[in-house]
């Protein structure tokens, strides 16, 4: 993809007083190597790397707030960073600035299980807390595929393969610990259950991607594990087919936990990658949480439904590792479709739409990607009407990459006219912007942008994020 315009009237060098600082402050966790700031400024979107100009590893909140006093005080960008597994050009440094890697500040801080809590500083990924609590009998749903930080998952208000049953992470943070662009350190929320305390700040920041402030400590909810697991998969003569079947299962109120869609593309790359053999037609994965009785029932449910819409039987994934496989496989499915054309790099985008127009909104994206023969697929959390299309493209193309952001946009105005949303889980980074404006209107984008004003006056917490600071920008 092309690389997005650096503003460089804005940018300058970095004040030696400045690196010095941060010198003496982090020792041996600073970098300036250009390695190093060129894998900070590259995430899993299909844009150039952007590199900030130095990379600091931080341990605790009280350094990232001491970091923060210093950025702001020589009015310098900051840009947090976690995994590196956003989407849309969320962590290209656009201004350079310092990248705050909060890797590192991979602590469990609290555990209360009677509670059915945890609270963690933001580096602790999704797999390290459920490693962390599996002998408590509990676990964290949120499963966005990529072993993404659970900071960087607020962050992104992301959600995943479990979201259907189990709900995003805006439906899962309790509190926050939060930095400002001034090194304020602001705590909000509580473990309690609800609270009607004031405006609710926790929800502001869970989605904002490191616009507002930098997120350094999340309490999330936890949940027993389920005493009963089984997974299915079944194949369809056609994805509308495959999806009907979905929109059956979810309008009869099937409390299914998970419920992924691959279309013949997916199921042919990930056959190839993974060495399985399913058959190369449209197919859904399944898991059922629940006692072993509502498991059976509602397995049983669900195979009926499928039948009906001509679904071949189901294949059971009883042994946890025959899950395991299976739910590997569709993780890796973005890394399997890059072999279907090697050298390429996929645009990867996603919207979401109410269930009962989902089948059509595939379809005629389908229809689209088969028409300017692209190497594609489309793969989606079809259970809350969430779905993803990938489109291998040589980025040095100019015309391949118009081809594939025309999709792209006519996808989105597609689910917008629809009552949906331009993007179900990966946020808005850079990629969206515009497709922001579309879905809200210029009146709520101007209180966004008074938010964003209000909360960071220099712009300097992840400039060029989200929405452009000025209103003709």
């Amino acid at each position: 993809m092309n690389q997005p315009a650096r503003l460089a009237s804005i940018k300058k060098p970095l004040p030696d007083e400045l690196l010095q600082a941060l010198k003496n402050l982090l020792e041996d966790r600073y970098s300036t190597a250009l390695a190093v700031r060129e894998h900070h400024g590259r995430d899993e979107s299909s844009y150039d790397a952007m590199p900030p100009d130095v990379v600091v590893y931080a341990h605790t909140t009280g350094e990232v707030a001491a970091i923060a006093r210093l950025c702001h005080h020589y009015q310098v960008p900051m840009i947090p960073y976690g995994a590196g597994s956003s989407l849309e050009g969320h962590i290209l440094a656009l201004r350079g600035g310092v990248t705050i890697d909060l890797s590192q500040m991979n602590q469990m801080v609290a555990v209360h299980a009677e509670d059915l809590t945890a609270t963690v500083q933001a580096g602790v990924t999704r797999k390290q807390l459920n490693l962390e609590i599996k002998d408590s009998g509990l676990f964290f749903p949120i499963d966005p595929g990529a072993d993404a930080s659970i900071g960087g998952m607020a962050a992104t208000r992301a959600s995943g393969t479990n979201a259907v049953r189990y709900g995003t992470m805006r439906d899962n943070v309790l509190a926050l610990t939060v930095v400002s662009a001034d090194g304020r350190i602001i705590q909000t929320g509580s473990r309690a259950k609800k609270s009607a305390a004031g405006y609710d700040l926790t929800r502001l920041f869970v989605g904002s991607e490191g616009t507002l402030g930098i997120i350094t400590e999340v309490t999330v909810k936890l949940y027993p594990l389920p005493e009963a697991i089984s997974a299915a998969v079944c194949s369809f003569p056609s994805a509308v087919d495959a999806v009907n079947a979905v929109i059956q299962t979810i309008q009869m109120g099937v409390p299914v936990a998970r419920v992924e869609f691959l279309d013949e593309n997916g199921v042919r790359a990930i056959n190839a990658y993974d060495k399985l053999s399913l058959p190369e037609k449209p197919l859904l994965l399944f898991e059922f949480h629940g006692s072993q009785h509502s498991v059976q029932e509602q397995a049983g449910l669900v195979q009926q439904i499928a039948a009906d819409h001509g679904a071949d039987d189901f294949e059971w994934a009883m042994q946890p590792e025959d899950r395991s496989r299976l739910w590997a496989a569709r993780h890796n499915a973005y890394f399997a479709l890059l072999q279907l054309r090697p050298g390429a790099r996929a645009i990867s985008t996603d919207c979401c739409v109410p269930i009962s127009r989902l089948a059509e909104c595939i379809l005629d994206t389908q229809i689209d990607c088969e028409r300017h023969q692209l190497i594609y697929s489309i793969i989606g959390h079809v259970g809350d009407g969430n779905f993803h299309v990938l489109m291998m493209i040589d980025p040095h193309d100019p015309d391949e990459v118009a081809t594939a952001e025309g999709v792209n946009s006519r996808m989105v105005t597609r689910a917008l006219a629809m009552d949906g949303t331009c993007t179900g889980e990966h946020g808005v980074g850079m990629h969206k912007m515009a497709f922001l404006i579309q879905e809200h209107g210029s009146d709520a984008i101007q209180l966004m942008r008074s938010v964003k004003h209000a909360f960071d006056p220099d712009n300097l917490m992840n400039p060029g994020k989200i929405i452009a600071w000025e209103a003709d920008a």
